[in-house]
């Protein structure tokens, strides 16, 4: 008996289909280019002009320019130069961004991720609470020790306000020659145009939660 034709399969092909080659990832910014981008930014934060950064941290003008645009491979002692300037720690510009919450950094600030400043000689520590993307106020965590204060002499600025509540502990703050004490749950706010200083008040930790318009750090 003849084969059926129907019945006969077809031959498979010797080649197996090939699937198309992946895209390659776009190659990653240089590493000076990220930190140019962020000095830019803690500029504009801080108000600085290029002029006067420059003249602070001892370089060129042309230089720094180069540096924020990503033009130009900063060296270490530039670097160090260029963030005593802008009153910022070295460690900031080396934070490297978590690859699956990309672009959230404009918005977000995961507690792991907060910048910190220690300042041993006021005796506190510093958290920035708030993304660098809205200059127009600062959302900060301070942790002053006991005997820790901002200073001997008042602070003042020139514009906005200030405001917070403490968390902890007990916080001594003084206004324009008068003084306050508050306690847990106690809540503050005063403008910036005041002379003001803070300290913290007793044997245990003050913990305050700050707010400030514009960003200072």
């Amino acid at each position: 008996m003849g084969k059926n034709p129907a019945s006969t399969s077809a031959p498979r092909s010797k080649t197996a289909a090939r699937k198309p080659a992946a895209a390659a990832p776009a190659p990653a910014a240089p590493l000076h280019e990220g930190i140019g981008q962020k000095l830019r930014q803690r500029r504009k934060v801080r108000q600085f002009s290029l002029s006067e950064v420059a003249a602070r941290a001892n370089i060129s003008i042309g230089l720094l320019s180069q540096i924020e645009r990503g033009l130009s491979a900063p060296s270490l002692r530039s670097l160090r130069q260029i963030c005593q300037a802008l009153e910022m720690p070295l460690g900031w510009l080396f934070e490297s961004e978590d690859p699956q919450r990309a672009g959230e950094e404009q918005v977000v600030v995961r507690k792991p991720r907060r910048r910190r400043m220690v300042l041993g000689a006021a005796g506190m520590t510093k958290e920035i609470l708030s993304p660098d993307t809205v200059p127009q106020l600062q959302l900060m965590r301070m942790i002053i020790h006991p005997e820790g204060r901002s200073g001997d002499s008042p602070n003042q600025h020139a514009t906005g306000a200030k405001t917070g509540t403490v968390l902890a502990g007990r916080l001594g703050l003084e206004i324009d020659g008068r003084r306050y004490l508050l306690d847990q749950g106690d809540s503050f706010a005063f403008h910036a145009t005041s002379q003001y200083r803070f300290w913290c008040e007793g044997d245990v930790d003050c913990d305050v939660l700050w707010a400030v318009t514009p960003a200072l750090y």
